[in-house]
């Protein structure tokens, strides 16, 4: 079945933004009940998937599907930060300067994930050829958006950031921004949005 996969970096690699115990949570409680709840469902249904994101686009409404997007959903986030932060180049850029610019985006984002209203998410998306920036509730994802592409996403459940950060969720999103948005992932998203390879797909079953 399913596996949470391994951070992309090590435990302590994003603070003082995300704490090793936010992490430790985080990743290896939260993630990790999504995937075993996730699991056990499949197993009771004598399920054999060949995807992640076929699982999530043909569960009805409910815990199959809750539990199957927050494990791509949280897996797709930790892909989408970094300790060596890098500026968006290339054609990442030049989207990025479409739209108005670094500070511009930087705004939008934040505003729109202080914005979101209870639990959920802050995307960064590559739609009909331009960038955008959407908010999902819950266990919404993309995934089931027909032409859209995720590049960046930032958790704005609670539990992503009140031990480092309490309430200040705009305090969050905006060093989430500045200091851990990984640009270099992004641009591989934007390249797959494009028809350059494949893009983020989370680990097959095992």
């Amino acid at each position: 079945m399913f596996t949470l996969p391994p951070l992309p970096y090590e435990p302590d690699a994003l603070q003082p933004v995300v704490s090793a115990e936010t992490l430790g949570f985080h990743h290896g409680k939260h993630h990790k009940a999504y995937v075993d709840t996730l699991n056990k469902l499949l197993a009771d249904e004598g399920a054999t998937p060949v995807s992640l994101e076929a699982v999530i686009k043909s569960a009805p409404a409910g815990k199959l599907f809750n539990n199957a997007a927050q494990a791509w959903n949280h897996g797709f986030f930790w892909c989408s930060m970094t300790d060596e932060a890098v500026e968006p180049k290339g054609e990442l850029k030049a989207a990025v300067d479409a739209y108005g610019g670094l500070d511009k985006l930087r705004d939008a984002f934040i505003e729109t994930g202080v914005g979101q209203f209870g639990s959920g998410w802050v995307w960064l998306v590559w739609e009909k050829d331009r960038l955008d920036i959407i908010s999902t509730h819950d266990a919404e994802t993309p995934v089931t958006r027909t032409g859209i592409t995720p590049l960046l996403v930032c958790d704005v459940w609670e539990h992503a950031y009140y031990l480092d950060h309490q309430n200040d969720r705009k305090g969050f999103l905006t060093a989430w921004f500045d200091r851990l948005a990984d640009w270099d992932f992004a641009a591989e998203q934007l390249a797959a949005a494009k028809g350059q390879g494949e893009g983020y797909r989370y680990p097959k079953p095992a």
